[in-house]
């Protein structure tokens, strides 16, 4: 179990933990623990938010840092992910041609372009929330992560190699399914206590997020990749916040 935590922050966070033993069989519960890197992003978020409060900083440079915690605790894993999958959904090429793409290490210009439009746009979102709406947002990292980790151990691999499919094939499946959903339903119930209006609108977007995930990935590619995990996974991201501010400023 413990080796199972440090794999998870191993892999997923660039968060400093003694050295993990990679064998299959000590990978069964990785995605247990997944979402507490979700924890720990959503704690450094309250806690700059906080700090820019109360030392006064402009609301530029609380936003910008707002964006770029996630990105610095995961290393960009998630990112490198969204970013090669939408360099694979341009090419506009077939299913085969497509999964090469997510291999590919070269930087396409759709991904250049999306990457810098995803970042503008969350520098937006970030400078729209505070108070009871950034503590909701806050949570959705822990949400989000349990919604990437069951379709990880759920939804067919569209390879069936790679390093989705070791954790994959090497989960205990069903504990792990069990464990995320109440990681879903602990992050989802606290973002609704905290706000009805804004964890209403922010867990129904991640549902719906996460329902477009699945089609979009069995549509296109055949089932999911590692690749295709992080492209959910930042989109899920963007998009909760941006119903938070919405809901903020529309009802």
């Amino acid at each position: 179990m413990i080796n199972s935590f440090l794999l998870a922050f191993a892999m997923y966070s660039r968060i400093p933990v003694p050295r993990a033993d990679w064998a299959k069989e000590r990978m069964k519960y990785v995605m247990c623990f997944f979402p507490l890197i979700g924890l720990v992003i959503g704690a450094l978020i309250y806690g700059f938010s906080r700090l820019c409060a109360y030392a006064g900083f402009p609301e530029l440079f609380r936003a910008a840092g707002l964006l770029l915690i996630p990105l610095l605790v995961t290393g960009g894993i998630h990112m490198d992910g969204f970013l090669d999958t939408i360099d694979a959904l341009s090419s506009h090429q077939t299913r085969e041609k497509k999964l090469e793409i997510l291999k590919d290490s070269h930087t396409g210009a759709f991904a250049i372009i999306f990457g810098g439009v995803y970042l503008v746009a969350s520098l937006g979102i970030w400078s729209g929330l505070s108070g009871r709406a950034l503590e909701v947002s806050a949570l959705s990292f822990v949400f989000s992560r349990g919604l990437s980790g069951f379709s990880v151990v759920t939804f067919r691999n569209a390879r069936g190699s790679g390093m989705l499919a070791v954790f994959s094939d090497g989960a205990e499946k069903q504990i792990t399914r069990v464990v995320l959903v109440l990681y879903m339903l602990l992050a989802g119930g606290g973002m609704v206590a905290l706000s009805p209006r804004l964890g209403g609108a922010a867990v129904l977007m991640g549902v719906l997020v996460f329902a477009y995930y699945r089609y979009k990935s069995y549509k296109e590619f055949g089932g999911i990749t590692g690749d295709l995990a992080g492209w959910f996974l930042e989109l899920c991201e963007l998009f909760m916040g941006l119903s938070v501010v919405l809901a903020d400023g529309l009802w």
